[in-house]
């Protein structure tokens, strides 16, 4: 289909589904923008939306030039990064990471002579994920932090499976650090940032406040009303796994990087088609392969809709959310970001009909409990399942499984986190369905065993060895 006979995005009608699906979903603000690749050499597309407040105890409207906290959406900025550097030739992506890091100490000696920066950026390092040490605000931040490491577990063996993993994102931008000479933030200004001429996209938040900033909001308790965070934003040191601020504009506009095989807006090549390539494809299967994607890349997800190979990335903060799919068959890439409410379920049923209308490409279908449950034996999952941040207690109740998730640590006084119980509804033999009270979408968690016969469940995207 030509551009000419292509109908234009209705700007509109995305308008009125955004604020009519926010206020459904108990979202306080968002902002929405839809990118489609000109074809046959006419213009690219650009649609934008926001609705609600970025504060909801100032009331301030949320405009599409509002910027948001786009969490670990970071990552795949990061991995564009140290794509570049092997672009450069002054990185391998499969040689040990101590050969740039000499001075690297990780709970596992082994592990710290062979972690290699594939293993960081597909999640299988098995470093424990959810180590959010606060080493200050100096340029020094992420060195301290890599030092820091020295004192962090091992949840899994090295490559043995997935485990989402903010703490191998850090250690990557430090490698950044050290091969560029400057700071993360700085690296990230001067070789993406700028490059594509994005005007609201910062990682500081002395520069995010010169914009129109969004605030997170969370429920303080069980049937308590949306409230506005006491913390803006995560610590510093963890820049690299999900500290950038941006307009959801910006974020498409970071998209169209990748669908552009690696080329900024007036063609200069920025990364190599052959390394945009390398990062979309298969790396690395999931355990669950219903939650997020079925798959991981170099810094992305992978999604399989339809038939359809998209990729992409969320992202979640102290109350904000963000979400962006792109689907390079068609040149279309869709950012939403938000702060507060039920996020995912307006993700949910916003994207399943942007996706369905404006390129045919229907969602995949969420993981849902069958109408019978299945026959299956609990008892072996029964028992305690911890990492970093995270106690997860499974036992028995009514003849079913429950989880209780209990945070701990720095997450848990940041955050203002409470512990939550969840029923677990049989899918199969080792695969459960869940959601938190309030919600529509559900999540996997799965009980699995790794060759070396550890047990683990795997859920919210972490490998949690269970304790003996």
């Amino acid at each position: 289909m030509t551009t000419a006979t292509r109908p234009a995005i209705d700007q509109q009608h995305w308008q009125q589904r955004l604020d009519e699906l926010a206020r459904r979903h108990g979202v306080p603000g968002a902002t929405l923008a839809v990118l489609r690749l000109g074809a046959d050499g006419g213009a690219d597309e650009l649609v934008e939306a926001a609705t609600g407040v970025l504060n909801l105890s100032t009331g301030v409207e949320v405009t599409t030039d509002s910027v948001f906290q786009i969490g670990s959406i970071t990552k795949v900025w990061t991995t564009t990064l140290v794509m570049q550097l092997v672009d450069e030739g002054k990185l391998d992506l499969d040689a040990p990471l101590v050969e740039v890091l000499p001075e690297l100490q990780l709970g596992d000696p082994d592990v710290a002579k062979q972690v290699t920066m594939r293993h960081l950026l597909t999640h299988t390092s098995g470093i424990d994920g959810d180590v959010f040490t606060d080493t200050g605000r100096g340029d020094d931040v992420l060195e301290k932090y890599v030092a820091a490491l020295a004192d962090v577990a091992q949840n899994h063996p090295l490559g043995a499976t997935f485990s989402y993993c903010n703490s191998g994102f850090n250690l990557a931008g430090r490698v950044v650090e050290v091969l560029t000479g400057k700071t993360w933030d700085a690296a990230l200004r001067e070789r993406v940032i700028e490059p594509l001429g994005l005007t609201h996209t910062s990682t500081l938040p002395e520069e995010a406040i010169l914009h129109r900033a969004a605030v997170g909001h969370i429920e303080p308790g069980e049937d308590a009303d949306l409230q506005p965070t006491t913390t803006w934003l995560l610590p510093r040191s963890l820049g690299p796994a999900g500290l950038v601020n941006a307009t959801a504009r910006d974020v498409t506009a970071f998209a169209r990087l990748h669908l552009r095989d690696g080329r900024g807006p007036d063609g200069d090549v920025l990364l190599s088609a052959a390394a945009t390539a390398r990062m979309q494809e298969l790396q690395t299967d999931l355990p669950d392969k219903y939650s997020l994607g079925d798959s991981w890349g170099l810094g992305w997800i992978r999604f399989d809709w339809d038939g359809e190979r998209l990729y992409g990335h969320d992202g979640t903060t102290i109350g904000q959310n963000a979400f962006l799919r792109v689907l390079p068959s068609q040149g279309f890439a869709v950012a939403l970001l938000t702060n507060g409410g039920h996020p995912r379920d307006l993700y949910s049923d916003l994207y399943r009909e942007l996706f369905a209308e404006l390129a045919g490409v229907q969602m995949a279908a969420q993981l849902e409990p069958p109408a019978t449950a299945p026959d299956v034996d609990h008892s072996g999952y029964v028992g305690t399942y911890e990492r970093s941040s995270i106690t997860t207690e499974v036992f028995e109740r009514e003849g079913g499984l429950v989880l209780r998730i209990i945070p701990t640590g720095e997450v848990a006084l940041s955050t203002g986190a409470t512990v939550e119980e969840l029923e677990l509804h049989p899918v199969e033999q080792g695969l459960y369905a869940t959601r938190a009270p309030g919600e529509e979408t559900w999540m996997a968690a799965v009980f699995y065993s790794l060759p070396d016969g550890s047990e683990y469940l795997h859920y919210g995207a972490r490998a949690q060895p269970r304790k003996a």
